[in-house]
């Protein structure tokens, strides 16, 4: 496993998976900041493989490959009991959604001071975690 980046990043879902899609420009930018290291959760882990199954239709042979590509340059963070209760203030609190929630807690308790994310508010900070969408710019 390669050691996240310093400061961290966090990359959620949605952006892992431009790495197997058809869109270059987008695919060429996640596969980029994905060789630069950073963490997920087993729940990204989860969604990703759901993604590429349903939308993609992958086989699982090529689920392992994109799995494995991630794993080489993420650290997997857990989800427990706790990091469930800190999603759930998260998402009442802030009017998140559960599995956004569940994706800030878990950037949070990783140490992350950068979430990747398309789906939440660009720009958007919950302490010292900023969201960034990194389409955005690119």
């Amino acid at each position: 496993m390669r050691p996240a980046l310093s400061p961290a990043v966090f990359f959620d879902t949605h952006v892992l998976v431009y790495i197997a899609s058809a869109d270059p420009q987008r695919s060429t930018r996640a596969g980029a900041l994905l060789r630069e290291g950073g963490i997920v959760s087993v729940q990204v882990l989860n969604e990703l493989v759901s993604v590429l199954r349903k939308k993609f239709r992958f086989d699982w042979e090529s689920v392992e490959t994109v799995l494995a590509v991630v794993h080489s340059h993420c650290e997997v963070v857990p989800l427990d009991l706790q990091m469930h209760q800190e999603a759930l203030l998260l998402a009442r609190l802030h009017q998140l959604s559960w599995y956004d929630a569940l994706i800030v807690a878990a950037a949070q308790r990783a140490g992350a001071s950068t979430l990747y994310t398309e789906d939440m508010q660009h720009g958007r900070a919950f302490d010292s975690l900023r969201l960034v969408n990194p389409f955005e710019a690119a």
